[in-house]
């Protein structure tokens, strides 16, 4: 097997944040020159489509240096903050590429962020400027400077600041499970190398065109879409909400190459009654990454689309996206596989937990040097993901460290058995958690959305002839309603465990 590097670009060891570091020898210095690199290259080409408007990339490009005199004019200027409050629309990309212009910081944030939130992160970060949407105007704190996104026009431009590599691009506040949410300092080093990776690992050029429908203020839309979609000079289609039938509308009209969605987004897809009468054929690569995609999923996609190539993708925030990618030729016989380290990055397990280091790692969080400490060492991020790495090198994540179910000393790995679940024609989706137990410490708990009708009796029979018995849930809770998820499409376990008392 090739890993990765056996076609990238050369790779050259560097140093950078106090350590020594895998880089692409050749690249662009920032999200910047890889716009100015793309307006020049692919002037009249489309660069970004949002329903009516339909932007070449030298209308970006001057859209964005006009935005970003707009923000020099409110007083803005290099590192300082601003807040993006921005559902997916055309202002999105010209806000972020605009305060980069600049070598401001954007920090984007969900649309679902209610105040308590924004007050912490806006507060936090210190912005001295937010865009955000008319009708969220009443959630934000008590702010000095706002801005609609209609306002993001000026008849004047701006030279773009010069940047440097190691600065701080773009602050990403991490969901907050367990505390505060902290902000990490995504780099114009990382961001060019991931998004140069998924370049490289997906293929991606000047005729791609990508459907942006997970949320752009997540690190999968601002660098495995936007980003990406810079590096390449292909076309970015946003989609302002998923649902399933105008996503595939949407990509048939467009005639979408590429797709980053959650697994369920794509049983969704596979759940409308029409999907085979939209034409589909110009769908070369879907990409998945948050959850594991169930085989029962895989092998449907291939049967409908046989020309898809599906490949999973693992990163993190803290990993600027991609930290692994999995080769489409072994989706099909490596499912419970992340794939391969992208070039750059080291990755390796202590004590059962997946550490990683590249310049693709962000080199911290934003004001918490306590933070920082405790889940940096030596420059490699402590995942939280419990994981394996085999003798092919290829990564398995087997749980979040948190979700990992100690049932009398036996491990039981809830990914597991959410996999076996899955593999039910009865079932859509499964999560499942750990049920206090006062003898046991904990025991098997599933919460189980139908496609179809079935029993307790027939899911757990179904869970015993493919798991361990510890493994096997001991108590069902079954539905129809799909189950809680976060703005970024993953199961909300923190709200599935509260069921439990």
């Amino acid at each position: 097997m090739k890993m990765w590097t056996d076609r990238s670009p050369a790779l050259r060891a560097e140093p950078h944040f106090g350590r020594v570091l895998q880089c692409y020898a050749e690249r662009p210095r920032g999200l910047v020159q890889m716009l100015e690199e793309a307006a020049a290259r692919k002037p009249a080409g489309e660069a970004l489509v949002c329903g009516a408007t339909r932007l070449s990339w030298r209308d970006l490009r001057t859209r964005v240096a006009a935005a970003a005199s707009l923000f020099a004019q409110r007083g803005i200027g290099p590192g300082d903050r601003i807040g993006l409050l921005l559902g997916n629309r055309t202002e999105f990309p010209l806000a972020f590429l605009a305060a980069a212009w600049i070598g401001a910081i954007p920090v984007p944030v969900s649309i679902r962020e209610q105040k308590p939130g924004l007050e912490y992160i806006l507060g936090h970060c210190g912005a001295k400027l937010v865009v955000h949407e008319a009708d969220l105007a009443d959630r934000l704190p008590d702010f000095p400077d706002r801005l609609l996104p209609e306002e993001l026009f000026s008849s004047k431009q701006i030279d773009a600041a010069c940047c440097n590599e190691e600065d701080v691009a773009a602050i990403l506040y991490t969901s907050g499970t367990t505390g505060r949410p902290k902000g990490a300092m995504l780099t114009n080093l990382g961001i060019v190398h991931s998004a140069m990776s998924y370049e490289l690992c997906m293929e991606l050029s000047s005729v791609s065109r990508l459907v942006a429908a997970v949320p752009l203020s997540h690190v999968t839309g601002v660098i495995a879409l936007l980003a990406a979609t810079v590096r390449c000079a292909g076309t970015l289609i946003v989609l302002p909400a998923f649902k399933a039938r105008e996503f595939l509308s949407l990509a048939a009209r467009e005639r979408m190459t590429h797709s980053l969605l959650v697994p369920a987004m794509y049983n969704l897809c596979l759940m409308e009654k029409d999907f085979q009468s939209h034409d589909l054929s110009a769908w070369r690569v879907g990409a998945y990454g948050g959850a594991p995609m169930p085989a029962a999923t895989i092998a449907a996609l291939a049967q409908k689309l046989p020309r898809l190539a599906l490949m999973n993708a693992y990163g993190a925030t803290e990993t600027t996206s991609p930290a692994t990618l999995m080769p489409p030729q072994e989706t099909a016989r490596r499912g419970d596989s992340v794939g391969l380290p992208v070039p750059g990055a080291e990755i390796k397990v202590v004590d059962d937990e997946l550490w990683i280091r590249g310049p693709m790692v962000v080199k911290g969080y934003w004001e918490d040097p306590e933070a920082t400490a405790s889940e940096f060492t030596d420059g490699f991020w402590h995942s939280g993901d419990a994981g394996s790495i085999d003798a092919a090198g290829f990564v398995r994540v087997l749980d979040r460290k948190k979700d990992m179910i100690n049932r009398g000393g036996y491990k039981v790995y809830s990914a597991e058995v959410e996999g076996a679940l899955a593999e039910h024609p009865a079932v859509a989706e499964a999560a499942v958690v750990g049920m206090p137990c006062p003898v046991l410490g904990e025991r098997v708990q599933a919460f189980v959305t139908l496609r179809n009708p079935t029993t307790v009796e027939a899911l757990r029979d179904f869970c015993a002839a493919r798991l361990a018995d510890y493994k096997v849930p001991e108590k069902f809770t079954l539905g129809s309603e799909p189950l809680p998820r976060n703005a970024n499409g993953k199961v909300l376990k923190r709200e599935l465990r509260r069921r439990n008392h």
